[in-house]
């Protein structure tokens, strides 16, 4: 069973990182297109008011879903100590679920936007 979720996390873990690697192919895709709008002056639009909101959003979500990760591994610190387990706050667990959770929405949005600016560039 431990073994099973560990093998989980890994996949989970990979799959996260895998599309944070895509940022740097996202920022080039955007630039040429920021630069156009820039060019035109005035307020954030289009894809720039995009990159701006996107981030900010997977920002705040990523804040909120990490407070919700350790409040969580806060509530199962009896149980597992009662249990005779070392408690997930105290052995780096909470911390490992902590990241990801916050990671996860970024990465979700940077997977989006690839395959979003991919198919609008027709790459």
């Amino acid at each position: 069973m431990k073994n099973r979720r560990l093998a989980r996390a890994s996949r989970h873990s990979g799959a996260i990182a895998g599309n944070l690697m895509l940022a740097p192919m996202v920022m080039a895709m955007r630039l040429p297109m920021m630069a156009t709008e820039a060019r035109k002056g005035g307020p954030l639009h289009g894809e720039s008011l995009a990159a701006v909101t996107e981030k900010t959003t997977a920002m705040a979500e990523g804040m909120v879903a990490a407070q919700i990760s350790y409040f969580q591994s806060a509530l199962q610190f009896w149980p597992e100590v009662l249990s005779g387990r070392t408690p997930s706050v105290l052995n780096g667990v909470a911390a490992q679920k902590s990241v990801a959770a916050a990671l996860k929405p970024a990465s979700k949005r940077v997977r989006a936007n690839f395959r979003r600016l991919a198919t609008k560039s027709g790459t």
